[in-house]
């Protein structure tokens, strides 16, 4: 290992051996360069850490190529290495610190099992997975979380600029996830770091979409040939020669019971998606008109039912639908050891919303729907929102006084007037007066 001011001429006439080898330079204690037998050159710097001395073993940073940086820009890094292990820093150590930090992955599954879902409603749970499985990790994953910089942040928002409602949930997510990593009980990055502040978010256009009386009749009309004759394909002509294609009149799609019953349910409650596709038949009570949901992921404790109040269509649905499982709204593991509630009913609602003319309408516009009709009644806006869960409700109330309580009343005027609209009126809802009338009245 031999000794000499390495210039670029000495870089240059290194000649490779068997093994590899380092030359030290003469000026700068600890900077080398080191020769591998493929002929690779690389910059190194040894040194001892702590108080140094010749019982301590020596550590090597490896500072880069030969190739990448000439001898004067590695030597004024090594003397920076130089600098830090004179102060007491130990550059290896902390470099060795910097693999085993944990990666933005890393801190989304702690985020997701140790705060989500034990402080947050199941949906949430539900929706900020997806953001991040779907687009979040794929793009930075693997980037440690300390060195996810606000730029990469910022192009990961641009991306979804056209949805700048998703985008801005992304910015949302990743801001609430660094603040939970940076909380004294976790420590998984420095406090203060968050790259999605101070990033502007998207102007979001209005995303309420009541639907027309017109609208609605066309939505019932369509669920009704859903459930009976079917849906017609949307064959392309060019394709209908196909052998393979159905014939004409098979050339139709019928959905089944339990979709069907699942978009009638969230019209007629203003009930999310979610709380409809994972609603059990435990959680219905039939007798008392009430749906008593959790309202959390975790098991039920005093405090956690969250009751949805049932109209008459609502529960006319409900007791027509048949029981195959665990779950209302029966999915293909329907009655088996491992059944798992229907995951979506995205395919279904895009054939059905097209055919009555609906395109654009997205499922929780039927929420939107539900509110708007009982706002725009003149029902309130306080009763509406505690329909809708806005407020918490005391578990004793689930079974008391609900029969003469303002939210049975408003539940079922809200009820009566989607089922006129839609063409489905239920039986022994004569005295339930919709919403049109009771203002003609």
């Amino acid at each position: 290992m031999a000794e000499v001011r390495i210039t670029k001429r000495v870089v240059d006439g290194a000649e490779t051996r068997a093994s590899r080898y380092t030359i030290f330079d003469s000026a700068l204690p600890g900077f080398g360069l080191r020769v591998f037998p493929t002929g690779a050159k690389s910059w190194i710097f040894e040194y001892r850490p702590g108080a140094g001395g010749k019982g301590v073993d020596k550590k090597r940073v490896t500072i880069g190529k030969a190739s990448d940086l000439t001898p004067d820009q590695a030597r004024k890094m090594a003397s920076q290495l130089r600098a830090d292990v004179i102060r007491g820093e130990d550059p290896m150590g902390a470099k060795a610190a910097q693999r085993k930090a944990a990666t933005v992955a890393d801190l989304a599954d702690a985020f997701l099992k140790d705060h989500v879902a034990d402080k947050r409603e199941n949906s949430t749970y539900v929706h900020y997975k997806d953001l991040l499985d779907r687009i979040i990790l794929p793009v930075v994953g693997k980037v440690k979380a300390i060195d996810l910089d606000h730029a990469e942040v910022a192009r990961l928002h641009r991306a979804w600029k056209r949805t700048p409602f998703q985008a801005n949930r992304i910015l949302a997510v990743i801001s609430s996830m660094y603040s939970f990593g940076a909380r004294q009980s976790v420590k998984m990055v420095p406090k203060g770091t968050n790259p999605a502040a101070d990033i502007e978010k998207y102007d979001e256009p209005a995303r309420n979409r009541p639907l027309k009386p017109e609208e609605l009749m066309r939505l019932g009309d369509a669920l009704r040939v859903a459930e009976t004759t079917g849906i017609p394909w949307n064959i392309d002509p060019e394709k209908r020669t196909s052998k393979h294609l159905a014939s004409p009149e098979r050339q139709v799609t019928v959905h089944s019971e339990h979709v069907i019953g699942a978009i009638r349910l969230l019209m007629f409650t203003g009930a999310r998606l979610r709380e409809i596709l994972n609603l059990r038949w435990d959680q219905v009570e039939l007798d008392a008109g009430l749906l008593l949901l959790d309202h959390h992921k975790t098991k039920r404790r005093t405090g956690q039912i969250k009751p949805i109040v049932l109209n008459p269509p609502a529960i006319e649905v409900l007791s027509k639908l048949t029981r195959l499982g665990v779950y209302v709204i029966a999915g293909e593991s329907a009655g088996t050891e491992d059944e798992k509630p229907r995951p979506d009913i995205k395919k279904p609602w895009a054939s059905i919303s097209k055919h009555a003319g609906l395109e654009g309408l997205r499922i929780n516009d039927l929420r939107h729907n539900f509110a708007s009709l009982g706002v725009g009644g003149g029902l309130g806006l306080p009763i509406v929102g505690k329909l809708l869960g806005h407020t918490q409700v005391r578990t004793t109330e689930r079974y008391v006084h609900y029969d003469n309580d303002p939210l049975r009343r408003v539940a079922n005027t809200i009820g009566a007037t989607i089922a006129a609209r839609t063409g489905h009126v239920p039986p022994d809802a004569d005295n339930v007066v919709p919403i049109d009338k009771a203002r003609k009245g």
